[in-house]
């Protein structure tokens, strides 16, 4: 294995590791990956962003038969190896690296086709430094499983929502009981999601909205990988699930603030349905190389 370049950023506490691999030059089999985001023995990470042309490998090929613009695509992995769909931190992460090595030019008002496993994602930049998202389109999914959790002395009903992965949302009562939560354990899901679940924990700021805007706090369990300063997807889920619970009359912005920092969501129409929009930084740390 030649030696690997990398880029570490940090995204609102998750840190990822961005290779660069136009050509699709450096693939890494799981344990590879593994070892790269091990904070003893490796870099450390939450994940791996790979980014290479589309036209290289088939699943950008697919992509481009319908979105030519989307030049680059994003390969991730967990910090445990396994191929994601996407991260929609790793999104902004990704265009942190393309847009500060030049490799594409990305003046404010225009778009970033990205290519993912669920299609394409668009990035622009934001007013404050960093990047605007478009997540697409986003379904309920998983109906209401009860969810446990050490620190809930009775397990509640969450909110199955898939925005490109699959979340489950729990309402809490208040900051206390957030606090409280213990997530060294993974929360127990019944009846459980056949690909595990990632679950989001939230309360509802007070007040609920702030000068239109909801105001809302979370914790989550990313399926497999344990608690998490910040995850892109669960803030779009509990920014939904929220606003599906209060009903009509309910913001179509949120910020959702975690325990890395604060993700503004909102959203909003097009004609293939509703979309999800996300805006928040992304921070180069240090680049290196390094022997697997």
């Amino acid at each position: 294995m030649p030696r690997i370049e990398f880029t570490k950023v940090e995204v609102l506490g998750n840190d990822l590791l961005v290779i660069v691999d136009p050509e699709d030059a450096q693939q890494l089999a799981s344990p590879d990956i593994a070892r790269l985001c091990d904070r003893h023995l490796g870099v450390g990470a939450d994940g791996v962003v790979r980014m290479l042309r589309s036209a290289r490998i088939p699943e950008g090929q697919r992509v481009l038969e319908t979105a030519p613009e989307a030049e680059w695509f994003m390969d991730y992995a967990t910090s445990t190896g396994a191929t994601e769909a996407f991260s929609a931190n790793g999104l902004r992460a990704m265009a942190r690296v393309l847009t500060d090595s030049d490799l594409v030019e990305l003046p404010s008002g225009e778009t970033l086709a990205i290519a993912t496993r669920v299609g394409v994602k668009d990035v622009q930049r934001n007013s404050t430094g960093g990047f605007q998202t478009d997540l697409g389109r986003w379904r309920l999914a998983g109906g209401e499983p009860l969810v446990s959790a050490r620190g809930i002395a009775v397990a509640r009903p969450g909110l199955g929502i898939e925005v490109g992965l699959p979340h489950v949302v729990v309402a809490l009562s208040s900051e206390e009981e957030l606090e409280e939560l213990d997530l060294r354990e993974p929360p127990e899901v019944d009846p459980p999601h056949p690909a595990g679940l990632t679950v989001a924990f939230v309360v509802p700021g007070d007040p609920l909205v702030k000068n239109g805007v909801g105001q809302l706090r979370m914790r989550v369990y990313e399926r497999e990988l344990g608690e998490t300063r910040s995850s892109g997807t669960a803030a779009s889920a509990v920014a939904l699930a929220v606003r599906h619970w209060a009903g009509e009359g309910a913001p179509h912005h949120w910020r959702v603030e975690a325990p890395g920092g604060a993700l503004q969501v909102r959203m909003f129409p097009t004609e293939e349905g509703e979309h999800l929009g996300q805006a928040g930084p992304a921070e180069i740390v240090f680049s290196g190389s390094i022997n697997i």
